[in-house]
């Protein structure tokens, strides 16, 4: 009697504790799935808004403290090697550079050039131009939030509506200076360049510049600009005093109806080669903001 008793407790035990752990295999997992799923619901949002205001405070910072990226705009009859002597400074001083190759075929072929630059570097980014590349710059700037200033190099500074011819036409610069071929394209007259482009550049980098300039489309002389950036943006100009292209009266009027920080130098119309150490540091200046 007393062993079937003890065989019917120790089964009562057996059956619960079986019922038990049953019950707990049961439950447990699907309990801890649900605190685990919870717990993810309820910290993935608050780490995605730490993350990005992180992200944001973190680019609202670089964007505020990083030096611009400065992209130079080439005349007519020149290239984007002829700021070869302005482009180690500015690299020296931490800028990103782009010294762009304009086509000179047509004003919407080489505003979209400096677009497509100014697309690939973002912004800040400060427009350099020299001569034409002034016409360039002004049109480029427009409304491009990317672009926060714009530096003139004895350059065209056209309002709306006005073009290179409103100027300057050809008939107007110094006589046989252009020659044109076949396709409406001209060239300066390589045995005048010096004296009529580049009069206090040493006579081997003239040679060099003549022999290797862009052909410029004589078409671009009456094409009409558009709204000016130069309305919407800071500006700086240098006048080159003893200019033979862009006559320095003119130049003078397009630094002062933009309200421009101005310097002059006594130079030739290629100052940016003649005079790079002046023209690097009022980039410099523009990239700083300084209007002093």
């Amino acid at each position: 009697m007393s062993t079937r008793h003890n065989q019917k407790a120790s089964f009562v035990v057996l059956l619960f504790l079986t019922t038990t752990l049953t019950a707990s295999f049961t439950l447990t997992p699907n309990s801890s799935f649900a605190s685990t799923e919870t717990e993810n619901t309820l910290m993935q949002p608050e780490g995605t808004q730490d993350m990005e205001t992180t992200t944001n405070g973190t680019t609202s910072t670089a964007n505020a403290t990083a030096k611009p990226n400065i992209v130079l705009v080439h005349g007519g009859w020149a290239d984007g090697g002829s700021w070869s002597k302005v482009i180690p400074t500015l690299t020296n001083a931490g800028h990103r550079v782009i010294a762009v190759q304009l086509p000179l075929h047509s004003t919407a072929e080489d505003i979209a050039t400096v677009n497509r630059a100014v697309e690939l570097v973002g912004g800040p980014t400060i427009l350099v131009g020299h001569s034409y590349g002034g016409y360039v710059i002004t049109n480029a700037g427009a409304n491009n939030p990317n672009v926060t200033g714009l530096v003139y190099i004895a350059a065209f500074a056209p309002d709306e509506g006005e073009a290179l011819g409103t100027f300057v036409t050809p008939d107007k610069l110094p006589p046989g200076i252009l020659i044109v071929d076949s396709a409406g394209l001209t060239y300066l007259n390589p045995d005048l360049f010096h004296e009529s482009f580049a009069a206090d550049v040493n006579a081997t980098e003239a040679l060099i510049m003549a022999v290797s300039q862009k052909p410029f489309n004589q078409s671009i002389f009456g094409e009409p600009s558009g709204p000016p950036a130069w309305k919407q943006l800071p500006t700086w100009y240098q006048v080159s005093e003893s200019d033979l292209m862009i006559p320095p009266d003119t130049q003078r009027m397009f630094a002062q109806r933009m309200n421009a920080t101005t310097i002059s130098v006594d130079t030739s119309h290629s100052s940016y080669v003649a005079h790079p150490d002046e023209i690097a540091q009022l980039i410099l200046d523009a990239a700083g903001g300084n209007t002093q």
